[in-house]
């Protein structure tokens, strides 16, 4: 290896300053660079949830082949219009919210958030920028994995922070413009709702499609059922996600629905809401031009 003296001033600068590590790509990073936020490390939060529900009519209910509405959440029931046609046919349906899956979600989504902030804390940091998250469930073991990482940052020229780190799942020019338009990121909020669909006689008919029972004759018409669980369950996350904000504005929000088939006609809906929860500290303030960090002639 040369010895320092031999290396070129830009380098030597480098290897003074220590090491770092970073989840950022190269034009985020030199985003934050140009912003004044220092890159100090990787940081991660790891949480794995049971995703079962023991006790009571959950559990039993579920196995008996029975919908098992949990108390205190949204329930609806849908009564069959044609009265009694066999034994087998579904005189009634209901939606009803999940509300332990609900929970599983918010405590493993918030642990590994927790001891990723706990990480940057320890280092000093400001804030954590490009917050990714990840849930991953564990084939036949009713477990579902969370893993958030980030790269903590600390603002170049600014005291100890006092509280806890920021944190915001944007990075680079997004995070930029954010700056500019004179808010600050304040914290990264998701949340989760779960209704499942328990189908009635139509709703289970509708759904068969062209081939069903009941199909043909060019009727068009709404699965209710299964647009009210739709509606519902949207409604649910955007309420639990104002309450996060405690007043403040959301920035960035993505809302992702998916629809898991249980059976004939019968439902999970799961909306998945998150965003970046930011607060404006001053009037529109435009970013300095940037400069070239490498001549190219």
């Amino acid at each position: 290896m040369a010895p320092a003296s031999d290396l070129p001033e830009a380098a030597g600068r480098r290897l003074a300053e220590g090491s770092f590590s970073s989840g950022l790509s190269v034009p985020d990073f030199a985003a934050c660079l140009s912003m004044g936020l220092e890159p100090l490390r990787l940081v991660q939060g790891f949480c794995a949830m049971q995703w079962g529900a023991y006790g009571g009519g959950i559990l039993g209910g579920a196995m008996m082949g029975q919908p098992t509405p949990a108390s205190g959440g949204y329930n609806e029931v849908y009564q069959c219009p044609h009265g009694f046609v066999t034994g087998e046919h579904r005189a009634w349906g209901q939606n009803y919210e999940q509300t332990w899956v609900e929970s599983a979600w918010a405590t493993g989504f918030s642990n590994a958030l927790t001891r990723m902030v706990e990480e940057a804390t320890a280092l000093g940091a400001h804030g954590v920028v490009g917050v990714l998250d990840t849930e991953t469930p564990l084939a036949e073991a009713g477990v579902a994995e969370f893993h958030l990482r980030g790269t903590a940052v600390r603002v170049e020229g600014a005291p100890a922070p006092k509280g806890d780190p920021w944190t915001t799942f944007l990075a680079g020019q997004r995070l930029a413009k954010v700056f500019e338009a004179g808010y600050a990121p304040l914290g990264a909020v998701a949340t989760v709702s779960s209704v499942r669909v328990w189908a009635n006689c139509v709703t289970e008919y509708a759904l068969e499609g062209t081939g069903g029972l009941f199909a043909g004759g060019g009727s068009v018409a709404e699965v209710d059922q299964v647009v009210r669980a739709h509606g519902v369950a949207r409604d649910l996350a955007r309420t639990r996600v104002r309450a996060q904000l405690h007043g403040d504005a959301l920035h960035g929000a993505e809302l992702s629905v998916v629809a898991r088939e249980h059976g004939s006609g019968d439902l999970e809906v799961q909306v998945l809401l998150k965003g970046n929860r930011v607060r404006r500290v001053a009037p529109f303030s435009p970013l300095p031009a940037p400069t070239l960090t490498v001549a190219l002639s």
